[in-house]
């Protein structure tokens, strides 16, 4: 068998995952990884992707974040990030309204810096929509 590594997802909401797993791949900022037991120690920022995580008791698993951080040691790996959300938990209908939503808030922002905030969070939304 194969040498686990434990993985802990958290969101600010709650620990949405800790447990043991065969491999775990993160959108890092620079790039995508996968992380194995005996990983060398990495400390890395997360852009909006999906993450991968193989080997989980209840089998494998897809997880939508915001972005956040990452810190990695041999035996285990710590997300913390800014939003999470399991992609077998998504309802499309609900993510497609929300997006609207947000078209709706990005066309009636009245400073630079919230269109920016904006249409920021609209480009995580549809590429969560898109993963699905």
């Amino acid at each position: 068998m194969a040498d686990k590594i434990q993985f802990d997802l958290v969101s600010p909401e709650r620990l949405l995952l800790s447990e043991p797993v065969d491999m775990v791949t993160l959108p890092g900022t620079e790039g995508d990884f996968g992380v194995l037991a005996g990983h060398a120690p990495v400390l890395s920022t997360l852009r909006p992707g999906i993450i991968d995580v193989k080997g989980l008791s209840s089998g494998d698993m897809r997880i939508f974040v915001r972005g956040g951080f990452a810190e990695v040691n041999p035996d285990k790996v710590v997300v913390l990030a800014e939003e999470a959300i399991p992609l077998a938990e998504l309802d499309a209908a609900v993510l497609d309204q929300r997006i609207q939503n947000t078209e709706e808030d990005l066309a009636a922002a009245k400073s630079d810096a919230e269109h920016d905030r904006i249409a920021s969070n609209l480009t995580d939304l549809k590429q969560l929509r898109a993963a699905l």
